[in-house]
């Protein structure tokens, strides 16, 4: 726990928070975990067993190796603890290996690189401002910034029931985060390219780390108006973050290109083959799209305008499958995500380098990149939508509206990742927890901005409200209906597509208060 008490620079609070969750995550421990426990045994194995020639060629186990070389040695560094715990979890051919041991060790390897994480909070908090801090400790925009990433709801279900590094990688983005509003550029730079390196979905967000970074560090001034003062370009200041880019990026993939490997690295990190949807629709709007192709089907059948034979067997029975084929819209290409994928992060952008707002457009601009490849991106897995949340809580103790849009996302987003534990015994733990984590998130903020206009309108209440008795149909109700035979994809379905337009509604709302925001109006030498 040490990394905890330096990470507090001396605030109990800040401790009792850390440690709480800590000790709430040991008690995870036994709960249910997911194929992704036996993803990260095998890359133990494949990069502790085997040389660096073969990591991204072994095949064994259908779960390959498929992240960046950084989160490779990551494997291998922590093989080499795994190895005191149990040395038959690190044998590329036991397959679905899970012995106690492993279990224990695996889930404090998770519990132990949150530090992380926490670090990285607590970075963050020194870049709030005060000036909304109440009387009491828990009405202070620090404290319940800490509480909201701390105790983030998704990421404890997903890491520490469902299991995977959220949180350690998280920890690298809010960290680099927290550099540009210390003016730390340079070290922000360095800790995402070695953040690309380990996990690349992260390149989603890439877009407002390369354009603020141009706009506001190497461009050192503006003009009166907020638009680029020209002459104030800084080739050294580009020269610099180039070299660390690439210096960075020849320590990741220097190996494998010495070794004639890169094409099979990549052809591992981006797998097209795959559809466009995940096994469980990702609530965005292509999750939407299928649905209405799935109506449209149905209304056509029933019409006796669509020949049931020529209907795709996959796409009317179960459902919900990897490979997902239109019956009557047409079917979608990666190419098309792509596009679509750019002209949605295209306005926030283009605002980002013409109304500069400081790191605070730059938070925004991150955000609204990662709902826009979350949106319209290509075999979307739900778990991407933290990619969002975690950021998005540090604006929402800043400005009501921002407040408003994080709740919206945060209840919708999270309740989204309620499929991924689908076993009776974690049915109460995810609803007791999503439940605390609501409650306070609303009761906090809400006390935070008291003295403005309420952070829900009507309709935007009606909607969370409803949350409530689609949970009910889904888990009571639906099992003991006739339906559930015929068609066992509808609780599902329903989850995918109501959470998406939660977070479609979030992510317009977010836009247009991009849209809509003044620049800063004034010089300010970076």
């Amino acid at each position: 726990m040490a990394a905890f008490g330096i990470a507090t620079g001396g605030s109990n609070w800040f401790s009792a928070l850390a440690l709480g969750v800590t000790l709430l995550k040991c008690l995870l421990i036994p709960t249910y975990h997911s194929t992704d426990f036996e993803v990260h045994r095998n890359w133990l194995a494949i990069t502790h067993s085997l040389p660096i020639s073969q990591w991204y060629y072994e095949a064994t186990s259908e779960w390959t190796l498929d992240y960046p070389p950084f989160f490779a040695w990551f494997e291998y560094a922590l093989s080499h603890v795994a190895k005191y715990f149990d040395q038959e979890m690190l044998n590329v051919r036991n397959l679905n290996y899970s012995s106690s041991r492993t279990l224990l060790f695996q889930r404090f390897s998770v519990i132990f690189t949150d530090a992380l994480f926490v670090y990285a909070v607590h970075e963050c908090c020194k870049c709030i401002d005060g000036k909304k801090a109440g009387k009491e400790l828990t009405e202070k925009p620090k404290f319940i910034l800490s509480a909201l990433l701390l105790w983030n709801f998704g990421l404890l279900i997903v890491d520490h029931i469902h299991f995977q590094y959220n949180g350690f990688l998280s920890g690298l983005m809010l960290l680099s985060i927290a550099r540009f509003f210390q003016k730390r550029h340079m070290e922000g730079a360095f800790l995402f390219a070695v953040l690309l390196h380990f996990k690349h979905i992260y390149l989603y967000v890439a877009p407002a780390y390369g354009v603020y970074l141009l706009r506001s560090y190497c461009f050192t001034a503006n003009k009166q108006d907020g638009s680029i003062r020209w002459n104030s370009f800084s080739f050294v200041r580009l020269i610099s973050l180039g070299l660390i880019v690439f210096l960075v990026s020849a320590l990741s993939l220097g190996p494998f290109l010495a070794l004639n490997q890169l094409p099979q690295v990549f052809s591992r990190l981006f797998p097209f083959k795959r559809g466009l949807c995940h096994a469980y629709w990702a609530p965005n709007f292509w999750a939407l799209y299928s649905a209405l192709d799935k109506v449209l089907s149905v209304i056509g059948l029933e019409l006796k305008l669509l020949d049931p034979n020529k209907i795709p067997k996959a796409s009317m029975t179960s459902g919900l499958v990897q490979q997902f084929q239109h019956t009557v819209l047409p079917s979608v290409t990666p190419l098309a995500t792509f596009i679509c994928t750019l002209i949605a992060m295209l306005p926030s952008v283009f605002c980002l380098w013409c109304k500069p707002q400081g790191p605070r457009g730059f938070l925004r601009c991150l955000i609204l990149c990662a709902l826009s490849s979350f949106m319209f991106g290509w075999h979307v897995h739900e778990k991407a939508i933290l990619l969002a949340v975690l950021p998005m809580s540090l604006l929402s103790v800043g400005k009501a509206v921002d407040a408003s849009i994080f709740l919206i996302l945060t209840t919708t987003g999270h309740y989204s990742l309620f499929p991924l534990l689908f076993t009776a015994p974690e049915l109460p733990i995810k609803i007791i927890l999503m439940l605390l984590f609501t409650i306070y998130s609303i009761s906090s903020l809400k006390t935070l901005f008291r003295k403005e206009k309420p952070l829900f309108n009507w309709m935007e209440t009606f909607y969370l409200l409803g949350l409530g008795p689609l949970e009910v149909f889904c888990e009571f109700v639906f099992p003991f209906t006739s339906w559930n035979l015929k068609y066992p994809f509808i609780p599902l379905l329903l989850t995918s597509v109501y959470c998406a337009v939660g977070i479609t509604y979030a992510w317009l709302k977010l836009y247009v208060s991009v849209l809509i925001d003044p620049p800063v109006g004034k010089t300010k030498k970076q």
